[in-house]
């Protein structure tokens, strides 16, 4: 049992930590402040973590870690129904770790670690998305040029990635709180799906109109 302390104190941490970096902004939070939350010494913060950036690569990996799983998912999508479902879940990842995006310039800008391996995510991104056009078009869901998925699966890679930045700019506020979560997630959803619309079969487009409407009047219900 005294062997399982130490690992149990550093996944404190890190829930704890992951906290404080969604509610505040990680340029907010010092180790100092998070010490103070956990009730332990700064001592004992940096037995486990001596610096910082420790603190924020492994909230990192373990966002890596879920997010490649997850883009896995992108090959069993054949229509709206299953894009739809995808893209919240992803939503709710990023929102999950959504300091990373609130921060991510200036988190990119102190940290080459993060630097390098959020290229890695934006090309896994990419990658999903453009297997997600690949199984919709064919299904026959969408019809879509050969020459414009690239700069399709970029601008949906784009509105994914940036799509809480533009939220907090929207309504700073507020934006970021967990009220604020559930409809914050449908319109991302919302708009990534949208860039598809001039290349939805008939059906699939109403298809989407309809979730729409149905997932946003249920939240604001």
């Amino acid at each position: 049992m005294v062997k399982k302390a130490p690992r149990r104190t550093a996944e404190r941490i890190l829930e704890v930590t992951l906290d404080l970096f969604n509610r505040f902004g990680e340029p907010n939070v010092s180790t100092t402040l998070i010490s103070a939350e956990l009730n332990i010494s700064p001592g004992n913060l940096y037995y486990h973590y001596p610096a910082k950036d420790e603190l924020i690569n492994s909230l990192f990996d373990r966002y890596e870690r879920s997010l490649s799983e997850l883009l896995n998912a992108s090959d069993g999508v054949r229509d709206v129904e299953d894009a739809w479902f995808f893209m919240h879940s992803l939503f709710e990842l990023i929102w999950q770790y959504r300091f990373l995006y609130r921060d991510l310039n200036d988190l990119l800008s102190k940290n080459r670690r993060l630097e390098t391996h959020f290229q890695w995510v934006l090309k896994n991104k990419t990658r999903a998305v453009k297997a997600l056009l690949d199984g919709m078009s064919r299904s026959g869901a969408v019809s879509i040029d050969s020459r414009e998925v690239e700069a399709t699966a970029t601008s949906m890679v784009v509105v994914l990635t940036y799509w809480l930045s533009y939220e907090y700019v929207r309504d700073p506020r507020r934006a970021l709180e967990p009220e604020s979560a559930q409809m914050a997630l449908l319109r991302g959803a919302h708009h990534v799906l949208n860039l598809l619309v001039p290349y939805l079969e008939q059906g699939q487009r109403m298809h989407l109109l309809g979730l729409v409407g149905a997932y946003s009047g249920s939240s604001e219900g």
